[in-house]
């Protein structure tokens, strides 16, 4: 386990963990008496973090966890309280959506580990990252219309994720959803008891590392690429990247073992 960052000014305990095991590396927010707020520290070593993962060849999975009872309660209340300047704000915001940008920018598939609830922009980055695995325990909600400001930057991840009419209801009313309704609406992936829910997170992104870095790589980035592109245009896209993919020695490796009945060595 590596420190990256310490806030000095209200503890020495590190603002988060990162963890390499196997092909998995693991980050976990630790301001769990805060909630885990997004406060501009902790969004710079998020972006710090994640500009190191994106070069290291031997992450082919992360995951993203939090500390306590909360995944994250959004941006830092607080400090937005104490800079009350729109200049403030503005830098807020645009860091925070550089560092969005780059989980969906990043080579490796990126699952949040979600406990609790995830408001505001904390659930803006579940609906940011890749996957989600979310305990029965965890809700969801995009509160800030309840404190007058509307949620417009998690909005932009929450539309990507869940139907029009579901965000727009999440965005105007501000309420909850359950862990269940996030399932069955697309905001998560995998449901996990409590006790359970680190080792599942962990089991989901296993099933994963396992495959080819390459080719998740270039398939994450397809994906995105393709997605809001008109029919033509995808497949135009998508093929030149299959042609691309056929070329790989780990395609080579897959199809022999394939034929061959056999497991490939993608090691």
């Amino acid at each position: 386990m590596s420190q990256l960052a310490t806030d000095l000014s209200t503890s020495i305990e590190p603002l988060l963990y990162r963890e390499d095991f196997d092909s998995i590396t693991r980050i976990t927010l630790n301001r769990p008496q805060k909630y885990n707020p997004l406060s501009r520290e902790m969004l710079a070593q998020l972006q710090s973090t994640f500009d190191e993962i994106a070069s290291d060849e031997s992450t082919r999975v992360v995951i993203l966890a939090a500390k306590g009872k909360a995944f994250s309660a959004g941006h830092d209340l607080h400090e937005m309280l104490s800079h009350s300047d729109s200049e403030f704000a503005a830098t807020l915001l645009a860091e925070c959506s550089r560092m969005m940008v780059t989980i969906n920018r990043l080579p490796q598939p990126v699952i949040a580990q979600v406990q609790g609830i995830a408001t505001a922009a904390g659930c803006q980055l579940v609906a940011n990252c890749d996957l989600a695995i979310a305990s029965t325990e965890s809700k969801f909600a995009v509160s800030g219309i309840n404190l007058g400001l509307f949620c417009s930057t998690p909005g932009v991840a929450l539309s990507r994720n869940v139907s029009r009419k579901t965000a727009l209801e999440m965005l105007l009313t501000g309420d909850f959803i359950d862990a269940q309704t996030a399932l069955e609406k697309g905001l998560v992936n995998r449901l996990a008891d409590s006790e359970e829910l680190e080792d599942a997170a962990l089991d989901f992104a296993q099933s994963i590392a396992v495959k080819p870095r390459e080719v998740l790589a270039l398939g994450k980035r397809l994906f995105y690429d393709q997605i809001d592109q008109q029919l033509e245009d995808a497949y135009q896209v998508a093929s030149e990247r299959m042609v691309c993919n056929l070329g790989f020695p780990s395609a080579a490796e897959g199809i022999s073992a394939f034929v061959e009945k056999r497991k490939p060595d993608w090691s």
